[in-house]
């Protein structure tokens, strides 16, 4: 039996083009960039920021400030929660406020460097007139072409009539 009796659904063709669009690929390698970027980030909270403050605030364990609310508490969050306590553990969130404070300032930064370098390509390309704006050119140089040249205006005096 052939397959070509099988026609692919229109949606699939769809779906298809979408997938190709530039937007849908360059969101996709943004995701995958940006997952990156958080992993280097965690890392930046997690193994610099936070030994600063640990030693700042006189050398306590930054991502390991945890409230027990019920049960045993242990040496570490992990061990306490692995103990089957309830706890806050308000180091991970103040990591987690860090981390979000440090990628929304690099992405204010790269966001403003984009429309920059966005408005420099802008500024330098010709601009693309639009059918109304040619349309209008049109009837500018065409009302242009009906009045007299300067030279014209120069001949006549203020009382005398338009040349015919």
């Amino acid at each position: 039996m052939s397959t070509s009796l099988i026609r692919e659904p229109a949606w699939i063709r769809e779906f298809k083009a979408f997938l190709m669009r530039g937007s849908v690929v360059d969101l996709a390698v943004g995701l995958v960039v940006g997952a990156a970027f958080t992993t280097i980030v965690t890392s930046l909270v997690e193994d610099l920021i936070n030994p600063l403050i640990g030693l700042a605030v006189g050398g306590v364990d930054f991502s390991n400030i945890f409230l027990v609310l019920s049960g045993e508490r242990r040496a570490s969050l992990e061990a306490t929660r692995e103990g089957g306590a309830a706890v806050l553990a308000i180091g991970k969130f103040l990591n987690t406020i860090i981390k979000f404070v440090i990628v929304s300032f690099a992405i204010f930064w790269v966001v403003k460097a984009l429309s920059r370098l966005r408005l420099n390509e802008i500024g330098k390309a010709p601009p693309v007139a639009t059918p109304s704006e040619k349309l209008l050119a049109e009837i500018r140089d065409e009302l242009r072409a009906q009045r007299p040249g300067p030279a014209q205006a120069e001949l006549r005096t203020p009382g005398s009539a338009a040349p015919p």
